[in-house]
């Protein structure tokens, strides 16, 4: 379980870092996403991954901690209000700009970029 678990959590940095480094702004945001994803999934394992645990305090012999659970979703809630901000701001700089690289070059005209 925790090679699979700890397998996710390094396929989603690694694609998260792969689309940060793209130039264009819908890959970068996808990549923000991937890797606060990632971020909320390491987060939640210090908790401890106990599949027979209770998650209330005297149920069980070992509770599951309940402070990466709280922390995970409010990383959710605030990763979801930034996403919509970042999507916000980038259709803004297409509009104003004419270009959706992050670096601001615009591609030739016939490269398909």
């Amino acid at each position: 379980m925790e090679l699979l678990f700890s397998l996710v959590v390094g396929v989603l940095t690694a694609s998260g870092i792969y689309l940060l480094l793209r130039g264009r702004t819908f890959p970068v945001i996808v990549g923000l996403t991937l890797l606060s994803y990632a971020v909320n999934l390491f987060l939640f394992s210090t908790g401890g991954l106990n599949t027979d645990a209770a998650a209330v305090i005297g149920e069980s012999l070992t509770p599951t901690d309940p402070l990466p659970q709280a922390l995970v979703l409010t990383a959710i809630v605030i990763g979801f209000a930034m996403t919509a901000f970042v999507v916000i701001l980038a259709i803004r700089a297409r509009s104003e700009l004419g270009s959706d690289h992050v670096d601001g070059q615009q591609g030739e005209a016939g490269d398909g970029r």
